[in-house]
């Protein structure tokens, strides 16, 4: 990866989001003229690249998909109602033959 405040930076992916951090506090004035996605931390522009870069993420989530719940869809997250019921007990403990050891 590249950093966004440097271009010179090259990063492991791994360490990426330790040296957004870093540099973020080493450039104060261009950390606060970028915006963060809001699908993804690392993807950070300037405000008015955000909307088209929103349109565009490549980890843009599902949620902007219309949902049309179906009944199977909705079966699936119901919560089955508790049907059980305690069993009558016909035993007389107090008054039961004692089984000889």
């Amino acid at each position: 990866f590249k950093s966004t405040y440097t271009s010179i930076h090259q990063i492991r992916a791994c360490r990426f989001p330790y040296h957004l951090i870093k540099c973020k506090k080493n450039h104060p004035q261009l950390a606060s003229a970028l915006w963060t996605c809001p699908f993804n931390a690392r993807h950070l522009m300037h405000k008015h690249e955000l909307s088209h870069h929103m349109v565009n993420c490549v980890d843009r989530c599902s949620i902007s998909n219309d949902y049309v719940e179906t009944v199977e869809s909705k079966r699936k997250f119901e919560i089955p109602i508790n049907t059980w019921t305690m069993p009558t007990c016909d035993e007389d403990w107090d008054q039961g033959d004692l089984l000889s050891l």
